[in-house]
């Protein structure tokens, strides 16, 4: 018999045992900027710490009520999926707004150093989503 401590979460939690806490980040974001304050990962966090949690939770709770109520909880995750999906396209559009206001001036020509600071961000940025 496998002891529970050796389960992943997810396994602990369709098992019908009490949920596991979601896991923490490597990295939690510094108020002032966003940012990590590790800066192991570049740039502004994708979802802020508490959505990240509320949705969790909401994973767990999911996970937890299959082996009673298999499709509740399918359900319930599709809907957090659809939730996390709409989070995360909101953050990236409001990013990319951001990014093209620091180089799309319509008084003035951008400078060769705003343009590299750009460059750098949105490659950054592109890379954040390409590890996901």
């Amino acid at each position: 018999m496998t002891d529970a401590k050796d389960l992943t979460p997810r396994e602990q939690a369709i098992g019908g045992g009490a949920p596991a806490p979601a896991p923490a980040p490597a990295a939690t974001p510094s108020p002032a900027t966003g940012s990590p304050a590790s800066g192991s990962e570049p740039g502004p966090v994708l979802l802020r710490q508490d959505e990240r949690d509320k949705l969790g939770l909401r994973l767990q709770q999911a996970l937890s009520t299959f082996v009673e109520s298999p499709r509740q909880a399918v359900e319930e995750a599709d809907g957090l999926f659809d939730d996390a999906v709409r989070h995360l396209t909101e953050t990236l559009t409001q990013r990319r707004h951001t990014l093209r206001a620091s180089w799309q001036g319509h008084d003035t020509e951008a400078h060769t150093e705003e343009l590299r600071l750009a460059l750098r961000q949105y490659r950054e940025a592109t890379e954040r989503l390409l590890r996901i």
